[in-house]
């Protein structure tokens, strides 16, 4: 890891993307979730169809059922990190985007204030992300159910 990469990961702290990524979605209920992407920095956008709202990342769109999954989606896209988790519970997914995209524009105004290179910085955030893995394709219910008897 670079200098000005590791003195960014320090100033950030808690508000480091990978460690977002680990506190606040891989220690809850998750499920995989996988990208056809090339492993790099790519342009992503939301768009608007009449079909609902897709992610567009390079020649490729993924259909998202709602806008809060396509800003998190986003996130992870724009960074080349093909597999990742994506919290089950959808009403979380909104604040989770909103502190992964805060923290990237963060990470970015702090790389710009240093006058360096965004490859670095994406490349040590990919393999974080990467390490810490997407999880189980399913999340594991651990109740059992109660069935009732029809007589």
């Amino acid at each position: 890891m670079s200098k000005i990469v590791s003195e960014i990961k320090t100033e950030l702290g808690d508000d480091w993307l990978p460690h977002i990524y680990q506190t606040r979605v891989r220690s809850g209920r998750t499920r995989a979730h996988s990208l056809d992407i090339s492993s790099r920095e790519n342009l992503a956008t939301i768009q608007y169809t009449l079909l609902g709202i897709e992610l567009k990342v390079g020649r490729r769109r993924f259909f998202c059922p709602d806008l809060a999954t396509a800003r998190y989606l986003r996130v992870f896209a724009r960074i080349g990190v093909r597999k990742f988790a994506v919290p089950y519970d959808i009403s979380q997914i909104s604040a989770i985007a909103d502190e992964l995209e805060t923290s990237w524009q963060r990470a970015l105004l702090l790389l710009e204030k240093k006058d360096a290179s965004r490859t670095s910085l994406i490349r040590v955030m990919r393999n974080e992300i990467t390490a810490i893995g997407p999880g189980e394709p399913m999340p594991l219910f651990d109740r059992e159910t109660r069935q009732r008897v029809i007589s």
